[in-house]
């Protein structure tokens, strides 16, 4: 990585410079006023480590950890998100080869930009598939279906999308599939010529895991307003309970904030609870994820693992989180400025900072593994 993008804040100016505003924007904003998003990231910052002494660390601490059944190099890995290939063409698949390479997980999105069976071939151990639970069961029970035959064995079931977040960039910026350039657009597009043109190469970003499911020769816009009928409020505990039925891999509920609904997530069946205010861009007054993580992590048994998003920005976020009681860190607009900084190298070089980091952090802090426990595991402030 060059030595000008040593951070993740280099990397989401270097990708503001280099892509068009409507889709730095559709990746950076959140709901309303971004109260949430940027309460989530100052939960991290106000949070302290406490350093611990003469601990011996002449070795790197042990990175790896255990979750879902499953052994992981690192204790952290990429979260599902809408429309990746605004960043830059083929982001899906970028990330879903670095994540294999480095021995994370990388959730593919049902509102991504690469059909769910090309990402499970792109990361044929390290993937899983985050699904949307729409207006309509048959569609919904299709993608289970396709992730079952594509080789997936976790699905991670998203609850908080009742309704879509008013996102006020979007809508100022006239964001909409397909892509409808006015003279702004335009002016936009030409400041960014070398995104402007792969863009073109490559297609304007689709929503091609519902393809299947609209009419012949449906256009983005179609696509669009299918993929809106997948934020619907028609997900329900019963819901849930039939999707746990029909499931036979790995289920994770994500979208959980209240120690409540972890404790009938768990009583339900899940794995796992994801703790998530999907980015800060759902509801606008939702509380940080980190303090949401602490409550929930005291609420419940300490055999039920949680996995919590939102706000990390470092490798000591991502201890931050662990100390606070996640069993698993996912992260997901780092990944995305990584891409429009730096294009494919993008994603990998993110995932060895963070982890040069979080090692540096641990060692600093006398911790020696990521598991629950720890080793001498130091307290968070």
């Amino acid at each position: 990585m060059s030595r000008s993008l040593i951070s993740v804040e280099d990397l989401r100016r270097r990708a503001k410079a280099r892509m068009p505003r409507f889709a730095f924007d559709y990746i950076d904003g959140g709901a309303g006023r971004e109260m949430a998003l940027q309460r989530s990231e100052a939960a991290f910052r106000e949070t302290c480590l406490t350093p611990h002494v003469l601990v011996n660390s002449a070795t790197p601490a042990d990175l790896g950890t255990r979750f879902l059944g499953r052994d992981w190099t690192l204790p952290f890995g990429i979260a599902p998100m809408g429309l990746p290939g605004l960043a830059w063409p083929g982001a899906d698949l970028m990330m879903a080869r670095a994540a294999e390479a480095a021995g994370a997980p990388m959730v593919a999105a049902t509102p991504g930009t690469a059909r769910l069976e090309a990402v499970r071939h792109a990361a044929p151990t390290a993937s899983m598939f985050q699904l949307y639970v729409g207006a309509s069961a048959e569609i919904t029970e299709d993608l289970i279906a396709r992730a079952e035959r594509a080789g997936y064995d976790t699905l991670i079931v998203t609850a908080d999308v009742p309704r879509p977040g008013k996102r006020l960039r979007d809508l100022r910026n006239g964001f909409s599939l397909p892509l409808r350039p006015g003279p702004r657009m335009l002016a936009d597009l030409l400041r960014c010529p070398a995104w402007s043109l792969a863009t073109a190469r490559h297609g304007s970003p689709s929503l091609v895991n519902l393809a299947d499911y609209a009419a012949p020769g449906a256009s983005a816009s179609g696509l669009a307003a299918l993929m809106a009928r997948q934020s619907s409020g028609r997900l329900d505990w019963q819901v849930f309970a039939e999707i746990r039925k029909r499931w036979s891999g790995k289920l994770v509920l994500k979208g959980v904030m209240t120690a409540d609904d972890a404790l009938k997530a768990h009583e339900a069946g899940a794995d796992a609870v994801w703790i998530s205010s999907h980015g800060g861009r759902q509801l606008d007054s939702a509380p940080a994820t980190l303090t949401a993580l602490r409550q929930i992590r005291s609420a419940l048994p300490p055999d039920v693992p949680l996995a919590v998003d939102g706000g990390v920005r470092s490798g000591e976020d991502i201890l931050k989180a662990l100390e606070a009681g996640a069993d698993f860190v996912f992260i997901g607009r780092p990944f995305l400025y990584a891409i429009g900084a730096l294009r494919a190298a993008g994603p990998s070089a993110l995932l060895e900072m963070f982890a040069a980091e979080l090692e540096a952090a641990m060692a600093l802090t006398g911790r020696r593994s990521c598991t629950r426990d720890g080793g001498e595991r130091q307290k968070a402030c």
